[in-house]
């Protein structure tokens, strides 16, 4: 139970440091300063932006809905968060030791999507309504490429427990010589343990299926360049065109957290997760030492460290790509989903099965 408290620290926390990231990060891509002002280096813009936001009347639209108005963020939030619930942080700190995890994860997060619903028609605004509708149908929709992609991962390693799948990529995983055929050729890896014990080199087609992973996320956190719900030229501002205030802000903070959570899982289920990417090569064996060992603080600091190192690249990844690609078409959304995606997830889901098939 220790992890939650943990969890809801680390989303609410990642906010303050993601958005003064992505400003940063924009302005570097833009080639200007950003936030320079309000604290040194622009530090303190977010607190002043929350400051500013605590002040804001909290307005209902007269002809709303107002429970389902109200209600709406609220129940966006705690779907996203609930998915932490199941998050391995460390060998020996995990909110829950469900066998079923990854299910859990997926059925939990699909929650959003009423709320979505629930904002759009509440807020009594054609616009509103427009954008929870293409909102709805983007999440339903790439959460098939997602569940392929992610089905992927726990074919490999013939589990649904996040924790089992951390531990299956650490120093001494096993199967590890199944590694490109090497245990054929004679070459013994499997104390190599490091990056060659991670999942998308156990199975190398798993790294197209990251890469999968990796868009269809994108599309699921509604994110540039599939942040079709949020098209400020033609739906103002998508779901959450009526709301402000606090309300507003826990919109966004969902939106941080739906982020983080799915780099989490991707850095879990196919980057090693909290597991070191040193390998023991050599006279000087540094995933020994860089590990997380399970019993031990160090190995609980290395755990953490590794595994937020692994979360917030492919964090920088998303605001890079935000920042960089125009905005696609609604049917070129669905063409990708539908038509390359898709397919790609279920030729990747065939090999797979195979993969594991000869790793028996």
């Amino acid at each position: 139970m220790l992890a939650l408290p943990i969890f809801l620290v680390i989303a609410v926390s990642f906010v303050v440091v993601g958005v003064y990231l992505e400003r940063k990060v924009s302005a570097f891509i833009q080639d200007r300063l950003g936030p320079m002002e309000v604290g040194k280096y622009g530090l303190l813009q977010l607190i002043a932006d929350l400051l500013k936001l605590l002040q804001k009347e909290d307005i209902v639209p007269k002809a709303a809905d107002r429970k389902l108005f109200l209600l709406a963020p609220l129940v966006i939030f705690a779907s996203v968060f609930a998915g932490y619930a199941v998050m391995p942080l460390t060998p020996d700190l995990q909110g829950s030791t469900t066998d079923v995890g990854v299910f859990y994860l997926m059925a939990i997060v699909s929650v959003d999507v009423i709320g979505i619903l629930m904002a759009g028609w509440g807020s009594n605004n054609k616009y509103s309504l427009f954008g929870a509708m293409r909102s709805v149908a983007q999440i339903v929709s790439y959460e098939i490429p997602l569940g392929l992609t992610i089905l992927c991962a726990v074919m490999v390693c013939q589990t649904l427990n996040l924790q089992t799948i951390s531990f299956q990529q650490g120093i001494y995983a096993e199967e590890t010589n199944y590694l490109f055929g090497l245990k054929a050729l004679g070459i013994d890896v499997t104390n190599w343990g490091g990056i060659f014990s991670w999942n998308i080199l156990r199975n190398p087609f798993l790294l197209i299926a990251y890469i999968v992973f990796f868009i269809t996320t994108l599309a699921e956190s509604n994110r540039a360049p599939f942040d079709l719900p949020e098209g400020e030229s033609e739906l103002v501002g998508g779901y959450n065109t009526e709301y402000s205030g606090m309300r507003f802000a826990l919109l966004m903070l969902s939106e941080y957290a739906m982020m983080l959570l799915v780099s989490f899982l991707g850095a879990i289920l196919f980057l090693g997760s909290w597991n070191t990417p040193l390998p023991n090569l050599g006279p000087v064996r540094l995933a020994d030492w860089t590990s997380g060992l399970p019993g031990t603080a160090w190995g609980n600091i290395t755990g953490v460290f590794w595994l937020f190192s692994k979360a917030m690249l492919a964090v920088l990844v998303q605001m890079w790509v935000r920042w960089t690609l125009p905005r696609v078409r609604v049917d070129q959304m669905m063409f990708l989903c539908w038509k390359v995606l898709t397919p790609i997830g279920l030729i990747l889901l065939l090999i797979s099965g195979i993969w594991r098939l000869l790793m028996v």
